[in-house]
């Protein structure tokens, strides 16, 4: 992915663009090159010394120094979409009688997709539905099996067979051959609570969905399965107080539907539905070798295809990087041929808290600028203003009037020049300081 640079001061409120800040520092000097040239075949120097009269070389135009805020900004091209598309895990079985369309937004309550004609919901939730809920059913003993287990009816305390087996009309057998009512089976138990998390969750969307009559917390009662006889009836299915594992899938939010992998009438095996995030972001292929800039928080700039720039934030950074398409092979390194070889990137995501500053724009590339580098109060010229001086180093030549000779006197017109220290390139303009530098005074722009 192609980066450059761009450049924004403060300084003096303009803007201009640049492709990288070493075509930048090339340009610049090639400016001081030129300077070098004038300077040099005028004999000039720094630090104070006249230089003879103003000439036909000279630039009428005089900008003064200013103090501000220089910012350089760094340019990376990026796309604006609704982030990676992540697969519904679906553990329904049977045949997909169902699919939503792409680009359709789904919220909590709402059908996914319908697998023997019976709906798979979307709830609220971090947790997957990895098992069914409702409360659990005892396990029932076999009668006449196992260690101690109960005798058959009809058998007497020895184990045979009584006469006639016959039960009086009290529920007890007869003693002749009947099965005392010590060893009769025991009524079956009542069914027992489901716990645990997943539980918590599942009720607390049942409550949003506007479902009562029960406690939100840890534990599936006879409660949570009344109220989901009653969510079961409401979509259309049979209601048996117990929510199967493939009846329900998990997501953080609303989402929309990305995609779908099969057709109505397939098995509904895998990920049948992939989705996306409602919400408009930017995912940005950064090299992995310079993201110091993708800190979470971190501000950020995006021109959208329609020319409009907007604030955005860094949301994300990925923690694996992953190679770059086209890059060469090692076998070809090894054999000496030119390897078309890329750094390795990270996906770097971008959201936004105005969704509605991005407008009707859906998807498309667009340009993020970041701060790679920033100096606050400090003061800056136009890097035009800048001369090299013969004797080595940078200088500003003094607008008319505005030096003064070492015995305090005015120049009286003639050209002056002070040695400078530069610091940031940014935005056409440039970092200088020394100690003849002060805000307000004018310097020449040479021509």
């Amino acid at each position: 992915m192609d980066t450059g640079r761009e450049s924004e001061s403060r300084a003096d409120g303009g803007r201009a663009g640049r492709p990288g800040r070493g075509p930048v520092l090339v340009g610049a000097g090639i400016l001081l090159v030129a300077g070098v040239s004038t300077v040099g075949a005028l004999g000039l120097g720094g630090g104070g010394a006249d230089a003879g009269r103003a000439g036909e070389g000279r630039s009428s135009q005089a900008v003064p120094v200013t103090r501000g805020t220089l910012t350089d900004q760094t340019e990376i091209d990026g796309r604006l979409g609704h982030g990676p598309e992540v697969p519904f895990p679906v553990k329904a079985k049977g045949t997909v009688t169902w699919l939503p369309e792409t680009d359709r937004t789904i919220r909590r309550g709402g059908t996914v997709l319908r697998v023997d004609d019976r709906p798979v919901v979307l709830l609220y939730g971090s947790l997957p539905m990895y098992r069914d809920l409702g409360m659990v059913e005892p396990e029932s003993a076999t009668a006449g099996e196992g260690e101690g287990g109960t005798k058959n009816a009809g058998e007497g305390a020895d184990g045979t067979k009584g006469t006639d087996g016959v039960t009086d009309t009290d529920g007890v057998t007869d003693i002749d051959g009947g099965t005392p009512p010590a060893q009769q089976p025991a009524p079956p138990s009542p069914p027992t609570p489901l716990r645990g998390m997943d539980v918590k969750q599942f009720e607390t969307n049942l409550q949003a969905l506007g479902y009562s009559g029960f406690t939100v917390d840890d534990t599936y009662t006879t409660l949570t399965a009344d109220a989901v006889k009653r969510w079961q009836k409401d979509l259309g299915v049979p209601g048996t107080g117990r929510v199967d594992a493939g009846d329900i899938v998990y997501a953080s939010g609303p989402v929309r539907i990305a995609g779908t992998s099969v057709r109505v009438g397939a098995e509904a095996a895998g990920s049948p539905v992939s989705y996306t995030r409602t919400s408009r972001m930017v995912t940005v292929a950064a090299p992995a070798a310079d993201t110091d800039w993708a800190r979470r928080g971190s501000e950020v700039t995006v021109e959208l295809p329609d020319g409009r720039s907007v604030k955005g934030k860094v949301a994300s950074v990925g923690k694996d990087a992953s190679a770059a398409e086209g890059e060469g092979n090692a076998e070809g390194a090894e054999g000496g041929g030119d390897a078309d070889t890329k750094a390795a990137t990270v996906s770097v995501v971008i959201t936004f808290d105005d969704q509605e500053s991005l407008g009707r724009m859906e998807s498309g590339p667009v340009t993020v600028r970041y701060v790679a580098e920033q100096r606050k109060d400090v003061l800056t010229v136009p890097v035009a203003a800048l001369v090299a001086l013969a004797e080595g180093g940078h200088g500003l030549e003094l607008a008319d009037g505005s030096g003064k000779d070492t015995d305090g006197e005015g120049t009286d017109g003639a050209s002056r020049f002070v040695p400078v220290k530069t610091g940031l390139f940014a935005n056409g303009r440039v970092e200088v300081s020394g100690p003849e530098v002060h805000e307000g005074m004018k310097v020449r722009i040479p021509k």
